[in-house]
């Protein structure tokens, strides 16, 4: 499932433009929510975040769709490129075929992750494998300037090697004793909590992560408001800890980060820091496309 090939995206505006987005109350001495939204469904996809919009607050978290994805004997999406920033796609259910230009084709199953950093520029193509419905969270992260317009590169990591500290499973960064073993950019967590009907959990990011955010799959949590099965909650910027308890047994994903300090230059399937690298990354998407057209497969 490569959702982000439906992701044509408007150039930047600071109007939000969120269906059913709230300003939930909130109560003293607990991290506050700013804003939450139940996205906008196309389909089996739900859009949480779009660089034009949401992305906005919380970059480098700058895209994230909740998809149910039913096996079809047609493509999804079709193969599509990207530039400028990583996806990665964390497998809830079912599982995921995956092809890239970089030259790797397999599936990753329930609990797996594919990490796709397009840099420079790469195509990719996915879709769910034979079986129950393909269940996935897919995030687009935005690359520093060291790293936008790099040499792609993917990772597709197997559900035994996502390390566990608690009820969290580590994507990205670090927590406690665990660790991820994808080649992100530095100052970015991003994990996959699974809490038991009233169990209490308190996250206490690192220094200077001042963005946070979660997005429940399964169940409903209690924190300064509600945030109930769907939604996406984004907290106050600051370095206050996030804490929440459980009505249900209930999944989510949370990320915090160090906030990306550049602009985001968009293009179609593109987000980079400025228009220059925005223009080298499109060009190597064309070269690329030019050999996949020879090819057939365009």
């Amino acid at each position: 499932m490569n959702s982000s090939a439906a992701a044509v995206v408007a150039r930047p505006s600071r109007r939000f433009d969120v269906e059913n987005a709230t300003e939930p109350a909130v109560n003293d001495g607990a991290r506050r929510i700013a804003l939450s939204t139940r996205g906008r469904r196309h389909g089996p996809i739900t859009r949480l975040v779009s660089p034009s919009d949401i992305g906005e607050l919380i970059k480098p978290f700058v895209f994230l769709d909740h998809a149910e994805v039913a096996p079809r004997p047609e493509p999804l999406f079709g193969i599509h490129p990207h530039s400028g920033i990583a996806t990665l796609t964390v497998v809830l259910r079912g599982g995921l075929a995956y092809e890239d230009t970089t030259g790797k084709k397999g599936s990753v199953p329930t609990g797996g992750l594919e990490w796709m950093k397009a840099g420079n520029g790469v195509w990719h193509d996915g879709g769910p494998t034979p079986g129950e419905p393909l269940r996935a969270f897919q995030l687009w992260v935005a690359l520093p300037p060291s790293e936008e317009n790099a040499s792609p590169e993917s990772q597709y990591i197997p559900p035994d090697a996502v390390q566990e500290d608690g009820p969290v499973r580590v994507i990205l960064g670090r927590h406690g004793r665990a660790r991820s073993p994808i080649r992100a950019p530095a100052g970015i967590n991003y994990f996959h909590v699974r809490l038991t009907d009233g169990q209490r959990w308190r996250y206490a990011p690192p220094e200077g992560h001042t963005v946070g955010w979660l997005a429940v799959d399964q169940g409903d949590l209690r924190s300064p408001a509600p945030i109930r099965e769907g939604e996406l909650a984004v907290f106050e910027e600051s370095g206050g800890a996030i804490e929440l308890e459980a009505d249900g047994d209930t999944l989510f994903v949370l990320g915090s980060a160090i906030k990306h300090p550049y602009p985001l230059v968009l293009g179609y399937y593109s987000v980079h820091t400025n228009s220059a690298a925005l223009a080298q990354g499109e060009a190597e998407i064309n070269r690329i496309g030019q050999r996949l057209r020879a090819a057939g497969r365009l």
